[in-house]
């Protein structure tokens, strides 16, 4: 599954992160082949997860804005047997950590905010060793190329991206793909 996920990423890479429930028709319709649920709660997630995958596209969860669920590993089971994502989005390492016990596909998220939060996100990293990295913002190219050139895992950038000319500069920096909730990116051919 996780080559798929990544051929995924590669044949498109611009993911659809949907902030709201109601932007969740538009990014099925959309030419993204990935979805990042940045919304959800316990009474809709399945729900909205199952959608997703009837519509053939993948489909991840960010554990960390996922409303009454608690934030420990007892939810990462629930999420992987009961609601089955493809994957899981977290700035925990104690839960990326635990959700790879479930054979789900692990996106460690990273807020790069100064030079100690890189050399803290770059530890972080090689400790956890998760599927892949989402770098946060996804606006400056040359962090992007460090971050691409440092860790062994496929890079997405995300946050703050809202042009095609910044997907284009996170690419070509050696992200794999570029997450965004800007909805106009999730249609460009």
């Amino acid at each position: 599954m996780r080559e798929k996920i990544l051929d995924a990423m590669r044949d498109f890479p611009i993911i659809a992160a949907v902030r709201e429930a109601k932007d969740l028709n538009t990014a099925l319709s959309s030419n993204a082949q990935v979805i990042f649920l940045l919304t959800g709660d316990i009474m809709n997630i399945s729900e909205i997860v199952q959608e997703v995958k009837r519509h053939d596209k993948i489909v991840f969860v960010h554990f960390d804005l996922l409303e009454g669920l608690g934030k420990d590993n007892k939810a990462v089971e629930y999420l992987a047997e009961k609601i089955k994502p493809h994957g899981i989005i977290s700035t925990r390492n104690n839960i990326l950590i635990h959700a790879k016990q479930f054979d789900l596909f692990c996106i460690q998220r990273l807020f790069i905010l100064d030079s100690q939060a890189l050399k803290t996100g770059f530890a972080s990293a090689k400790q956890i060793v998760p599927d892949a990295i989402e770098v946060m913002p996804g606006i400056i190219p040359s962090v992007i190329s460090e971050i691409s050139v440092d860790v062994h895992q496929p890079v997405i950038a995300g946050g703050l991206v809202k042009t095609k000319e910044e997907v284009i500069n996170a690419l070509k920096s050696g992200a794999t793909a570029v997450s965004t909730s800007e909805k106009e990116l999730w249609f460009i051919e």
